[in-house]
């Protein structure tokens, strides 16, 4: 007789279920756990970090439709807000041991939204006015740099690697250009010649700079502190920031995006005086040769240049 016909009906279901819990399998065949199976204490554990995440992503999702109905103002405060649970995010994953494939992944899609879209329709309304081709034109390569410097940085993941830096500049920071300049305009309005100017170069350089292997600085030792003296220093930025916002909101924000764009040519022009001074740790290390993200790597290519 099988077993399965045995017992209750809610014994039968709860046997078949016990089955099946271990049939679903990542790409990589790694054995996927059902929440089901954890429990109470874990599963908010393991899903702490997705909280945040959704919170970007939610964030991302309503400054589309204000960026469309004229709210630009609004778009670009809930941008904000999602660089804010972008970084948190992370952040608590780190300190909660959460750290999971499926976490950067879902991260990666929130961001896509959040970085890609929603600036990238920002920059649509923003320069439509009188330039609709090129407003499509500069959208649509926001798009597909933040699509495309996201699936890199999943592809490239290295454990190994320094993690002071990103190949790159980080989505959350390329989209901060665009919010903290269009906060900054009380009238965003085109004109027709050198008018396109602004916009073409606040949408171009940080969408080419994501494609780019520029190293970037992530400041995660900033973001989770494991010092005395490394929490001191970010809890003085931390109140500086929200004092800037206080007092001088657009000018705070212009500041902070833009220096953060400056830090990468400045870091490689200062670079050889840091390493006399302070050691080779205080530069960025070598970058090694990763696998492309388009072809497998053969027996050939692994050779040195």
């Amino acid at each position: 007789m099988d077993p399965l016909s045995e017992g209750t009906p809610h014994r039968r279901r709860r046997r078949l279920l016990r089955r099946r819990r271990f049939r679903i399998a990542s790409h990589s065949g790694a054995e996927v756990v059902s929440l089901r199976q954890l429990p109470t204490k874990e599963k908010l554990r393991v899903t702490a970090p997705s909280m945040f995440t959704a919170a970007n992503m939610a964030c991302g999702f309503s400054a589309v439709p204000l960026a469309f109905n004229d709210h630009t103002h609004w778009a670009a405060a809930l941008m904000i807000l999602a660089i804010v649970m972008d970084i948190a995010d992370g952040a608590v994953a780190r300190l909660v041991g959460a750290t999971s494939p499926f976490g950067v992944q879902l991260d990666s899609l929130a961001d896509l939204i959040s970085f890609g879209l929603a600036p990238a329709v920002l920059v649509y309304t923003w320069v439509l006015p009188e330039w609709p081709v090129i407003a499509w034109f500069a959208a649509y390569l926001w798009l597909a740099c933040a699509a495309f410097r996201l699936a890199r940085f999943n592809f490239t993941i290295d454990p190994t690697a320094d993690k002071r830096y990103f190949v790159g500049m980080p989505s959350p920071g390329a989209a901060a250009v665009v919010i903290a300049t269009v906060i900054a305009l009380d009238t965003p309005e085109l004109k027709v010649g050198p008018g396109i100017l602004l916009p073409a170069v606040v949408s171009v350089v940080p969408a080419l700079l994501m494609v780019s292997t520029v190293r970037f600085r992530s400041f995660r030792d900033l973001v989770t502190p494991r010092t005395r003296e490394a929490r001191i220093t970010t809890a003085l930025v931390a109140v500086g920031f929200v004092a800037g916002l206080a007092i001088a909101p657009a000018v705070t924000l212009l500041v902070i995006a833009y220096c953060y764009v400056l830090t990468a040519p400045l870091g490689a022009l200062t670079g050889p005086l840091r390493a006399r001074v302070f050691g080779q740790g205080s530069v960025a290390p070598p970058r090694q040769r990763q696998q492309s993200v388009f072809l497998p790597i053969t027996g050939e290519d692994t050779e040195e240049d």
